[in-house]
């Protein structure tokens, strides 16, 4: 397809960016919080992500940069 259509619009139609975003945020999330999940059951299982999610959410509130946008 990207012969045919070129890489661009590749891209669009296989929503290629979204793809690569998702790919990005879960490489950060295993860097900060590690490989795989420490609970064994569903339930505790879905605590740990919650609890996970607050932590990198607060980290990125903490660490994220004031942006002022100029002209």
């Amino acid at each position: 397809m990207i012969a045919e259509t070129g890489r661009m619009r590749w891209q669009q139609t296989s929503d290629y960016n979204k793809r690569a975003g998702v790919e990005s945020q879960m490489a950060h999330w295993k860097g900060v919080l590690g490989e795989a999940l420490r609970s064994h059951s569903d339930q505790t299982q879905a605590t740990e992500v919650a609890i996970d999610v607050i932590v990198l959410n607060r980290m990125l509130d903490l660490g994220g940069p004031n942006s002022v946008r100029v002209a």
